[in-house]
């Protein structure tokens, strides 16, 4: 597989999680100087009741040049104090593990596969932030207080949400809502957009859902490549002429 069959397919998934009228209002993502191996995101939570609400914590995610055959890699950037999350921000969580690894305790269920994708990855990174896995801490420290002196571990979370405030983009209006993120986003693009939401959008049957054939995968990326294969041959015979 050719790095070439990688960057369509993230392409694909960053203009699906960018459009406003399909992209999951808790993320702000954007690439990392057009490179679309590195993106740069920001992670909202908008449940109002949880102790993140109101935060904007910065991350990157690094793709490998074989994706999705193997997973990305997630950084806070500046780390957060989290059970799951090292000191130096990387993040440690099941979905971004290889799975198939006969020395792990993880069941390949909750471990990668060319199944998953950006969007899996980023529900489960907003899922653990609410629901620590504290037997498999990152941190331990964080993971002993979140244990056994939750009042503290939450007033330190609440510090680290007012202090995270300061790295919203000057332009971006914060979402307090998965409407109100929505509405910003079309209000934004009001001039390309004239499709109304589809208010089934989010919760396709399960008739709709597609089951992952990795064969169908292979074949799609032999497409992606004929079709760069084709681009250079337009390329070259239009030099000629």
């Amino acid at each position: 597989m050719s790095s070439k069959s990688a960057a369509a397919i993230l392409q694909r998934q960053f203009k699906d999680l960018t459009d406003p009228r399909k992209g999951i209002p808790s993320f702000h993502i954007e690439l990392d100087d057009d490179n679309i191996f590195l993106w740069n995101i920001g992670i909202m939570v908008l449940n109002k009741e949880s102790i993140y609400h109101g935060g904007y914590f910065k991350g990157q995610m690094r793709f490998p040049s074989d994706f999705p055959f193997s997973p990305p890699t997630f950084r806070f950037t500046p780390a957060i104090y989290h059970p799951n999350v090292y000191r130096d921000g990387r993040l440690c969580i099941s979905i971004l593990h290889q799975g198939g690894d006969p020395t792990s305790d993880e069941p390949d269920s909750e471990t990668w596969t060319p199944a998953q994708t950006v969007e899996s990855v980023l529900i489960s990174i907003i899922s653990l932030l609410e629901d620590p896995n504290v037997s498999s801490p990152a941190n331990i420290d964080a993971s002993v207080e979140f244990r056994k002196n939750k009042e503290e571990y939450k007033k330190r979370v609440k510090k680290e949400v007012e202090r995270s405030k300061q790295d919203i983009p000057a332009d971006f209006v914060m979402p307090d809502s998965e409407h109100s993120a929505y509405a910003n986003a079309h209000n934004k693009n009001k001039d390309i957009i004239e499709e109304p939401v589809d208010e089934d959008f989010w919760y396709e049957s399960d008739e709709e859902e597609e089951s992952f054939d990795e064969e169908s995968l292979m074949d799609d990326m032999e497409d992606y490549e004929e079709e760069d294969e084709e681009e250079e041959d337009e390329d070259v015979d239009m030099g000629a002429k």
